[in-house]
């Protein structure tokens, strides 16, 4: 029954965010060396251990760069309109609309929905997602983004080493990647219990603002599916990985972003935690139509 394939890709995903939400609790967590232990070694390690492999073809992947590019511009011309009509600043409700949660809700559903196989197809949305944040996304926010922060990224740097290696027909030894493949399974279930922790600090003073966020990316990004995958090569796993990601909500770092460029991280947070809770209800709809595809 598909309720039940539903049901089998949200709870692991529902457990380790609670476990998370539930420990922080009992016990104060700082989750700042463990997050950035994960941007900097194991979700590096992850992606260049995947554009490394001598299976992945990034001529696959075309289509899908281009869907998700369209998705996060689309989304940004209607968050433009949407923060004319609320009054609202772009920096502070534009990052938030565009940019869903790609990394720490994203890889789990897709992973637990469509099986390691579309790992590849996860990563190179992760990465056209990220390049976009911290080049257009930053912009908005502080009209000071350069180039140079993109290259300080350890993420950066692992998509350019396993692009070179993949492209220059390199065969990298089992012994040497399978070190990488043991740190890069550590980056996926950290960033959900990360997600738990995540959620205490949840502020509703500005509930008004943030349902209107987290009400806007699912319906927005629905409509942007729509239209544009009728003219997208995809085929049907990547189809339905980019629908979900559709409906993803806003993620977690463009609250980090507003509070360092003291950009409404406040409203940010509203729309991010509401968002990840409505997700309760957009994700559950989009695996409804994403999943029998890939029968």
């Amino acid at each position: 029954m598909l309720i039940v394939r539903i049901l089998a890709v949200l709870f692991p995903i529902l457990v380790i965010v609670a476990l998370g939400y539930l420990y922080a609790r009992r016990y104060p967590t700082d989750m700042g060396v463990a997050n950035r232990l994960n941007m900097d070694i194991f979700t590096p390690a992850l992606v260049f251990g995947i554009l490394a492999d001598a299976n992945f073809r990034p001529a696959d992947y075309q289509a899908l760069i281009v869907g998700g590019t369209l998705l996060i511009l689309g989304s940004g011309v209607g968050g433009w309109l949407l923060a004319r009509f609320l009054k609202q600043p772009n920096a502070v409700l534009l990052p938030a609309l565009m940019f869903r949660n790609t990394a720490n809700m994203g890889m789990p559903i897709a992973l637990f929905a469509f099986g390691e196989n579309i790992l590849p197809a996860t990563v190179i949305l992760f990465i056209t997602a990220t390049v976009l944040h911290f080049t257009l996304g930053l912009y908005i926010m502080t009209r000071r983004a350069h180039w140079s922060d993109l290259l300080q990224m350890p993420i950066i740097w692992a998509t350019i080493a396993g692009f070179g290696v993949n492209l220059s027909g390199l065969h990298l030894p089992a012994s040497g990647l399978q070190p990488l493949t043991m740190l890069g399974q550590i980056a996926i279930p950290l960033m959900l219990f990360a997600l738990g922790v995540r959620m205490l600090d949840m502020d509703f003073r500005h509930w008004k603002l943030g349902l209107i966020g987290a009400l806007y990316c699912p319906l927005a990004g629905a409509l942007m599916f729509l239209l544009i995958a009728p003219w997208l090569a995809l085929d049907a796993p990547q189809s339905g990985l980019l629908l979900i990601y559709a409906v993803l909500p806003p993620a977690v770092i463009n609250y980090m972003l507003a509070e360092r460029y003291h950009q409404g991280p406040q409203q940010v947070a509203a729309m991010v935690m509401l968002g990840n809770l409505l997700s309760l209800v957009s994700l559950p709809i989009a695996l409804a139509f994403a999943l029998p595809a890939t029968r």
